[in-house]
């Protein structure tokens, strides 16, 4: 029973924030120190996917060159990612992907090459 009611608080409170007009501030940027742990290169794999399934491109993933994170209500992640397009070329892009803990999803913000 007290675990729903701490369930039901974590969905509330920032519904309760926003209905009040108060802003909640995001953190500032981290960085992240192993981008090649598992969670970090699953996400750079859904930051692809999702590129991927939008542009109709067919980028692989490599790997995660370097990263940073921010909390802002759930977590956004800004990772450099290394790709391969189908013709073997080699190509650096920038994925923000912002998660959302609560709602258990992501959803790519940004891709850009650099």
């Amino acid at each position: 029973m007290i675990k729903y009611f701490i369930c039901l608080s974590l969905i509330l409170l920032p519904l309760v924030y926003n209905v009040e007009g108060h802003k909640i501030e995001p953190s500032p940027w981290k960085p992240i120190r192993n981008v090649q742990l598992g969670s970090y290169v699953e996400i750079g794999r859904f930051a692809i996917e999702a590129h991927n399934k939008q542009s109709k491109e067919i980028l692989a993933f490599v790997k995660n060159v370097r990263g940073k994170e921010q909390y802002d209500n759930g977590l956004r992640y800004a990772l450099i990612i290394a790709t391969r397009n189908s013709d073997g070329v080699a190509k650096n892009y920038e994925a923000v992907v912002f998660e959302r803990h609560v709602m258990q999803d992501r959803v790519l913000e940004s891709f850009k090459e650099i």
